[in-house]
This record gives structure tokens, C-alpha cells and sequence, in this order.
């Protein structure tokens, strides 16, 4: 039997979110037809919304639904940039979606640093935005609630102190941290915060972004008046369905979820004694999220050792075109010697202390016979 730990690529989906999917496409409606199945299908659309919200703590009106993260996190860049900002800041430790999206903007970009432990250094952008140049803008500041390959939780209530004190727009990617723990979108100081169905047991494809009233959401998809005129188009109904379904779930499942972390810490214990080192263990985590690295011994290999004895888990690293490139985000906390050599473990809503367990002993037994094929080297050293 296989053990799937990479949630944080996409989780499995919830039966209730399928449930509610299914339903939804046995039936006919335009939610923005006015009949009767308009209207079902639109009653069926903000009660997922007012569903979402609840997970965030946001009001149901300021949701915008998407076709996923990273349309979220593009709308709230964009708007920033139509609304005159020429200069954006950008988290080092930031999903390509983030990354990308600055610099194809035609707008400067800055990298706010973070620490070995991957957390944002704040004194550094506390001093950038007392010297912000008017002729930049309205400063916009992207900082992540939590890293999707360190599972590092970020002090985002303090940035947005500093952001707000410099009358700037701060952007909050919220989609790993939605589900895992508690996140309060307003009690946090976003301005802008984005989620994703399938980071949290929902469908692929379907995303959101909520705005505070210091946002100013310029259309960036035309073609219609949905979504309250911010982005045109008939909604993914099924997944909008299923995205409210899965949030239900995620925001009643909260204080199970918090279990994780042990299971995380006996294994990172484990590989540990055999000389393995912990992305951002000194720093708050989320409590699925292992980040590891076994010095000498590639990422590449590590995941496809694990594959063949049954257990799914992560490179470190982004993959693209099937090459494994260095992680950006552990090069930024100063890991970039131990970035090829990082494999990401995350659990989800239905991981066990049992899966744990079998990733434990599978990746033990990958690395005696890693080990034996090179007896003269040792953790520490490549060989």
C-alpha cells in the first residue's frame, strides 16, 4: 500500500468536497441565470463563499473566486501595479507565482531577505519603506503566511504594522497555511490574501483572494460582470462547490490537524541521528511541513528511493522540465550547499501516525543501502 506525504503539492480530495462537486454537476444552472436553477446554482456559489471566508475570517463579500493561487496572487500584484505602483517588494522565500509575476510586472523588484531560519527580516523593510521614494508609488510588500517548502510561519501582523505605518499594500499567500492553522485575514493586516481549494482536500483549478478596504482590485479578465465585475467569466460552479465543501472541513478540522507535528518531529528525530539537518527547525512551523536534507545525498535520489518502496514525497527544490533546479528558498536562508540534498515531507488532513512511521523506515532503508554503495563516505560529505 502506498503512503502519499505531499500535501503541500496538492492534497487528497475530501469525500465531502467530491459529494458536493457531484451534486452540483447532476444538476443544471447558470448562477448567473435568473430562473430557477440560476438561482439554486447561485445560492449553491455564496454559500461556498461565505464557507471560504469563514476558513479565513473574512468578510463573504470581499471573496473573489479564481481559477486558483496563483490568478489570486496575480490579480493582487497587477492591481497594485495599474493602480501606479513601480516598485514592488517581494519576499525571498515567495512561490513562483509571486516571484514570476514581479518580475514579468515591467515594474522594479526588491528581494526582502530573510534569516537562516527563512523568517523575514523586518528591520531590513522597516528601513526600505522609511525611504521609499514617492515617484515609486504606493509601496507593495508580498510576504508569504507560510513557506510551502519549510512550512516557516512568517510574522505577517508585524509587516503589516510597518506596511500600513508607510501607507503601503500588503499581500498575504495564504494557501499553505489555510487549513493548517488559523488564519484571520483581518486580525493579520492583509490588505490582499489568497487560498487554494486543492492545498486543503478541495479540487484543483479554483482559487480565491479576499481584499480589505485599503485594496483597490483592478479587473485583469474581461468578458462579464461575475465576481461583483473584479473577473469575468461563467464560475467553475463544480469547483466552487467543492472549494466551500473542503472549507468546512479544513476549519473543523483545525485543532486535529495540530497532531502532525509530533508525528514530523519523531521522524525528523530519527533521520536526525543519522546526520540529517532541519530547514527552519528553530523557527514557528507549520505542523505538517518537514523540510530535511541529508548532506551527500541528492535530492533526486532521496524521492525516487522513496517512490520505489511506496512513499510519495517532494524534492526541496522546484522541479521544471523534469530537471531539479536549487531551491531559491533554502539558497536564501543560506543553504544553498544543502539545497540539492532537501526533500519536503507533508502530511494532510488524512496522514497518520502509521504513514509517518512507514516514510521513517522506508528513508532509513534508503539511506543503509545509499550508505553500503559508498563505504568510505558518510553524512557530511559527498560522495
Amino acid at each position: 500500500m502506498s503512503v502519499y506525504l505531499d500535501h503541500n503539492a496538492t492534497a487528497k480530495v475530501r469525500p465531502e468536497a467530491i459529494a458536493a462537486m457531484t451534486q452540483v454537476l447532476e444538476n443544471v444552472g447558470n448562477p448567473s441565470s435568473i430562473h430557477a436553477a440560476g438561482r439554486t446554482a447561485r445560492a449553491v456559489m455564496e454559500q461556498a463563499r461565505a464557507d471560504v471566508a469563514a476558513l479565513i475570517a473574512a468578510p463573504a463579500s470581499t471573496v473573489i473566486f479564481l481559477s486558483g493561487g496563483t490568478e489570486a496572487n496575480a490579480l493582487a500584484m497587477e492591481s497594485a501595479v495599474a493602480g501606479g505602483t513601480r516598485r514592488l517588494i517581494v519576499s525571498a522565500i515567495e512561490h513562483d507565482s509571486i516571484r514570476e509575476t514581479a518580475q514579468a510586472s515591467g515594474v522594479a523588484v526588491e528581494v526582502l531577505p530573510v534569516d537562516a531560519n527563512g523568517v523575514a527580516d523586518l528591520v531590513w523593510l522597516k528601513n526600505r519603506l522609511v525611504r521609499w521614494d514617492a515617484a515609486d508609488g504606493r509601496p507593495f510588500v508580498a510576504l508569504m503566511l507560510a513557506n510551502n517548502e519549510t512550512g516557516v510561519i512568517q510574522p505577517v501582523a508585524s509587516a503589516a504594522e510597518i506596511v500600513r505605518a508607510a501607507e503601503g499594500w500588503l499581500h498575504v499567500d495564504a494557501i499553505q497555511a489555510a487549513g493548517k492553522i488559523a488564519v484571520d485575514s483581518r486580525a493579520l493586516g492583509a490588505d490582499t490574501l489568497s487560498v487554494s481549494a486543492h492545498k486543503i482536500g478541495g479540487p484543483q483549478g479554483i482559487g480565491a483572494l479576499t481584499f480589505g478596504p485599503r485594496a483597490s482590485l483592478f479587473r485583469r479578465q474581461h468578458g462579464g460582470g461575475q465576481e461583483r465585475g473584479r473577473r469575468g467569466g461563467t464560475e467553475n460552479l463544480p469547483g466552487i462547490a467543492g472549494f466551500g465543501a473542503a472549507a468546512r472541513e479544513a476549519l473543523a478540522g483545525l485543532d486535529s490537524y495540530q497532531q502532525q507535528a509530533a508525528f514530523r518531529d519523531a521522524a525528523a528525530e530519527r533521520m536526525k541521528a543519522e546526520g540529517c539537518v532541519v530547514m527552519g527547525e528553530a523557527a514557528p512551523r507549520l505542523p505538517n511541513t518537514l523540510c530535511i536534507a541529508a548532506p551527500g545525498w541528492t535530492s533526486d535520489l532521496q524521492v525516487m528511493g522513496l517512490d520505489l518502496a511506496g512513499v510519495m514525497v517532494s524534492a526541496g527544490s522546484a522541479c521544471s522540465s523534469g530537471k531539479v533546479k536549487a531551491s531559491p528558498v533554502l539558497e536564501a536562508m543560506g543553504q544553498g550547499d544543502l539545497a540539492a540534498c532537501a526533500i519536503r515531507v507533508s502530511g494532510g488532513w488524512c496522514s497518520t501516525q502509521a504513514d509517518w512511521t512507514t516514510f521513517t523506515e522506508a528513508w532509513l532503508q534508503a539511506y543503509a543501502r545509499h550508505s553500503s554503495r559508498r563505504p568510505h563516505s558518510s553524512l557530511g560529505q559527498v560522495a
